[in-house]
């Protein structure tokens, strides 16, 4: 099988594809990272009932985080579709880039419950979140590796 190369600013580069390992981790983490915005941030029992807050319902940085997840996504299916970034730009650093911020915006929510929120415990939404904006970084990096 023989793989079509294409021409860019940067010369001969293989095709996007989402079978290389760093650009397949960023589709995955991008997608879990999306989602787990909608996952349970935090969890616990208050008077009786079983209460639970999305990452979208803790504020603006539950947002943020489903909003880098989608900004990975939208980038990576540009990058599917033919659209590059200009040579100046390396999709994975800008991949690892997105990873860190949405680390961070998780981390700030982990070490900091809001305040509506202080008798809930942290759920595993919050946790997959971390391991998936982790995984960004991790697939950036992979993939600026990669384009070397």
């Amino acid at each position: 099988m023989s793989v079509a190369f294409r021409e860019s600013a940067r010369g001969r580069v293989p095709p996007a594809s989402f079978w290389t390992p760093g650009e397949l981790i960023a589709w995955v983490a991008a997608v879990i990272l999306t989602l787990s915005a909608f996952m349970g941030w935090y969890s616990g029992m208050i008077e009786g009932l079983d209460l639970s807050a999305t990452g979208w319902q803790t504020g603006l940085l539950g947002k943020f985080v489903f909003f880098v997840g989608l900004a990975v996504l939208i980038l990576l299916a540009l990058r599917a579709t033919g659209v590059d970034l200009p040579p100046q730009v390396p999709v994975g650093i800008v991949i690892a880039g997105l990873g860190a911020l949405g680390t961070i915006f998780v981390l700030v929510r982990l070490l900091e419950i809001p305040d509506d929120y202080t008798e809930l415990g942290r759920a595993i939404g919050i946790w997959i979140s971390l391991v998936a904006a982790l995984l960004l970084i991790v697939a950036g990096l992979l993939k600026a590796s990669e384009e070397l």
